[in-house]
C-alpha cells in the first residue's frame, strides 16, 4: 500500500512539473517527455505490471487536462509502461544506459503514434518534418533529462518502494 502512495504522489508531482515547469526550459518550444520517463523508470524497476498501471495514470492525467481524445494518451502510455517492463528481469536496474535507450526507444514510439493517429489521419503528410523537427529534438532532450532523473526515481524507488533486487530474481542465475 505504501508503495501505491508513493507512486501515486510521483504521478501527480511528475505531471505538475511537466506541465508547468518544464515549459519554462524548452527548446524550441520542445520540452522534455517527463511522465514518459517516469512509466520506462517504474516498468525497468518494478515490472510490467507496475509500468503498464503507471503510464495508464499517466496518460488518464494528460487525457483528462490536454487530450482532445479520451483515452488516447492512457493506452500510448500504459503500453510504453508495459513493454518497459519486460527489462525488468532481463537487466539491473542501477545502469543508467538501459533506461537512457528505453526512454529513447519508447519516446520515438510514442511521437510516431501521436503523428500517425492525431496527424496523418487528418491528411498531414510531413512526416520527415515532424521527425526533425519534433520527435528527434525530443527524444534527445528527454534522453538528457533521463540521466538526471532516473537516479531520482531510483533512490525513491530503492529508499522507500521495494527492497533491493536479489540475484536470485535473475533470469540469467539458475535457482
Amino acid at each position: 500500500m505504501k508503495s501505491r502512495v508513493i507512486l501515486f504522489f510521483m504521478i501527480i508531482i511528475c505531471f505538475i512539473l511537466q506541465t508547468t515547469v518544464l515549459h519554462l526550459f524548452s527548446v524550441g518550444s520542445i520540452t522534455p517527455n517527463l511522465l514518459l520517463i517516469l512509466c520506462v523508470s517504474m516498468g525497468l524497476m518494478r515490472g510490467r505490471k507496475s509500468g503498464m498501471w503507471t503510464g495508464f495514470f499517466c496518460g488518464l492525467l494528460i487525457d483528462l487536462f490536454y487530450g482532445s481524445l479520451f483515452g488516447f494518451y492512457a493506452l500510448i502510455y500504459m503500453y510504453a509502461g508495459f513493454f518497459s517492463g519486460y527489462a525488468f528481469r532481463i537487466y539491473y536496474d542501477d545502469d543508467i544506459k538501459v533506461p537512457m535507450l528505453l526512454t529513447a526507444v519508447m519516446d520515438l514510439l510514442y511521437n510516431l503514434a501521436v503523428y500517425i493517429l492525431q496527424f496523418l489521419l487528418r491528411g498531414r503528410i510531413g512526416l520527415f518534418t515532424y521527425l526533425y523537427r519534433i520527435i528527434i529534438p525530443e527524444i534527445v532532450y528527454t534522453v538528457f533529462l533521463t540521466v538526471i532523473v532516473y537516479k531520482i526515481f531510483y533512490f525513491i524507488n530503492r529508499r522507500f518502494m521495494t527492497p533491493a533486487r536479489k540475484e536470485s530474481e535473475s533470469i540469467w542465475v539458475l535457482k
